[in-house]
């Protein structure tokens, strides 16, 4: 642990993972987690004795910070009081071989309760005598839905009037956060009296509360939530404990363990660093990485390649002739080729394994200009981001990259430096001189298709790594399925990475293309830049006649303006900010196409209304090419 780190520990339920026991807890260790929480069905499940358990946490460098959950207990009737003491006592025991000394209650939802906090006091209170006795600790916990006790205010005042040193709180942020509670007043509360901090990220969504809970939870900065507003409020209160995840979530129960939980661990990383930048200074000095360098600015892309191979190659290189780009470069040492037009770079890799399919293409790697590459490569490898291995040639640019979730390499550079991150003197030139180009200026962005499994992990990971900003979640129906879409962007939005992923897995009718790719490439001129790729042959997709009728009726735009964008086939969209004008090629290969943008005022979306109507254009071309339908 780095000096940095010592000041806060970072915990993990076993119930966030997906397996057995003995997987989660293994996952956790790999991760680097410095204890767990011992979810009760877990270990009801396991082979393994409370002491096994206990031992193996201990071989693992794990403590077990809490046993979890005890339900049910308090404001009930003298029959029922003496049943659950029973019941707790033996939790003791076991609590005991586990080496736990701190179990979470929480408030009852039972029909048999009664709305009477003295009562609840006076119960907690027989409790906490019995737990004092045998060294256990008690952690009351508000449940969202708990039948009468559901907000941490409540839950804090039935623990003020019990006023016994071994009862204390337990906090949860979905349990505060999704109630709409004002984690302000959490500072009044004694620090001593704040046993245990749970922390979960969710969705904004308007349904039961319960479900809520149990089906969508994320990780910290998966979510809406602002965790780091309501952590610093609980550490300014003088909480003293572990930082600990308790994520219900089907996607993450389901997923490898390990990778799961190294999602997780950097979701804490990520969440210290947000909290390190405000508040008290005492706040800020005990959650600090000594060890994760702040992410350096991104100042665009510096290229992005394409996995090609013989038949997908030369379709490719075609294409990018037809924009307007210009073969300026062959790689030394590889097959690999530089395409530019103005800073826009592609480069076309024949040596990659990454293209799916026989000739298929797909976007392999990408490029971001770092201030400072060698920072950026050491806060990826902080934040748990694998590291590529890389082979290069003596003279050759000595470039660091990273996997993201969905395998696309990530790299670091500096184009126009004069040191070992300059990527461009691995290229000796074609000899052949810029052209004049079809206006294209830089890459707008990326988008990427993610693994129905990796969406969230993704956004965290560029927002944690690459130090760029998660914008809002949308959704839209495509033709053949609800899609979810999400951009990250650094803050001057010269890096945007638009992700997005089928909200449900396709059976084997699959009309659509799968796992699409694109780049997008700006403009100044989209109508003029349409004009001259057509003439220079592009393969631009055509959109139908009745789209162009549908903007007409909407937006009554000017009659020459609706005449340019149909001739052209290019769409439109406006907010309030400005406008959008973009326009795309055929699929090349089997997923993969290029977009063109005009971004006219402060219109900083993607057109997301219109992806529907390429969408259907795409598919319309595919079938009519595999001889599957009509044209």
């Amino acid at each position: 642990m780095s000096e940095g780190e010592k000041w806060i520990r970072r915990g993990i339920a076993t119930v966030c993972l997906s397996g057995t026991l003995e997987d989660k807890l293994a996952a956790a260790a790999a991760a680097g987690f410095d204890g767990v929480e011992i979810f009760e069905n877990d270990l009801i499940a396991s082979p393994l004795s409370p002491k096994q358990v206990r031992e193996r946490c201990a071989d693992l460098g794990l403590s077990i910070d809490l046993y979890q959950p005890f339900r049910d207990f308090e404001a009930v009737p003298g029959e029922l009081l003496a049943a659950n003491l029973r019941r707790a006592a033996l939790k003791f025991d076991l609590m005991e071989q586990l080496g736990a000394d701190t179990m979470l209650v929480c408030s009852s939802v039972s029909p048999a309760a009664v709305d009477d906090d003295d009562l609840a006091a006076e119960q907690l209170y027989a409790l906490a005598a019995l737990a004092a006795e045998r060294g256990v600790r008690i952690a009351y916990e508000a449940l969202a839905w708990g039948r009468f006790v559901n907000t941490y205010d409540h839950s804090w005042e039935i623990v003020r009037r019990a006023d016994h040193p071994a009862l204390g709180l337990c906090l949860d942020s979905f349990h505060v956060l999704s109630r709409g509670s004002d984690p302000a007043a959490i500072r009044d509360i004694p620090g001593a009296k704040l046993f245990f901090l749970q922390l979960a990220d969710a969705p904004r969504l308007e349904m039961d509360v319960l479900q809520w809970s149990r089906h969508h939870r994320l990780f910290p900065g998966q979510g809406a939530f602002d965790l780091p507003a309501f952590v610093g409020h609980v550490l300014a209160a003088g909480y003293g404990g572990p930082l600990s995840l308790e994520v219900f979530n089907d996607v993450f129960r389901q997923a490898d363990p390990e990778r799961a939980a190294v999602d997780a661990m950097r979701s804490l990383i990520d969440l210290q660093e947000r909290l390190s930048g405000s508040g008290p200074a005492a706040v800020r000095e005990r959650v600090r990485i000594a060890d994760l360098p702040p992410a350096p600015d991104l100042s665009g892309y510096a290229f992005t390649e394409l996995a090609v191979d013989e038949v997908s190659g030369p379709q490719v290189a075609g294409a990018l002739a037809a924009l307007g780009f210009t073969h300026t470069g062959q790689h030394r040492s590889k097959p690999v080729q530089l395409w530019q037009q103005g800073s826009a770079r592609v480069l076309l890799n024949a040596a990659s394994q990454g293209t799916g399919c026989p000739g298929g293409a797909a976007v392999s790697a990408l490029a971001v200009e770092s201030a400072d590459p060698a920072r950026s490569a050491r806060r990826a490898e902080a934040l748990l981001a694998p590291v590529l291995p890389r082979t290069r040639g003596a003279d050759e640019a000595n470039l660091s990259a990273v996997a993201a979730p969905d395998g696309t390499s990530v790299f670091f550079c500096r184009t126009g430096a004069d040191d070992a991150s300059s990527w461009v003197s691995d290229f000796t030139t074609t000899g052949t001189a810029l052209g004049a180009g079809a206006g294209l200026i830089r890459t707008d962005h990326v988008a990427l298709t993610q693994p129905f499994d990796h969406f969230d992990e993704a956004a965290l990971f560029y927002r944690a790594v690459l130090g760029l900003d998660p914008e809002p979640v949308t959704e839209f129906a495509a033709p053949f399925g609800l899609i979810r879409s999400r951009a990250v962007a650094d803050p001057s939005h010269q890096v945007r990475i638009a992700l997005s992923v089928a909200l449900l897995r396709r059976g084997d009718w699959a009309p659509g293309v799968p796992d699409p790719q694109h780049i997008s490439f700006v403009t100044d001129d989209a109508i003029a830049s349409a004009r001259a790729m057509r003439a220079l042959g592009a393969p631009l997709l055509e959109i139908p006649d009745n789209y162009y009728d549908d903007l007409d009726a909407r937006l009554n735009l000017p009659a020459d303006l609706l005449a340019a964008l149909r001739e052209y086939s290019v769409l439109y969209d406006r907010d309030e900010h400005g406008e959008l004008l973009h326009f795309y090629t055929e699929v090349l290969g089997s997923r993969v196409f290029f977009e063109v943008v005009q971004r006219v005022g402060g219109y900083a979306g993607y057109g997301a209304a219109n992806a529907p109507v390429r969408m259907a254009a795409h598919r319309r071309l595919r079938m009519a090419r595999t001889g599957s339908g009509p044209a």
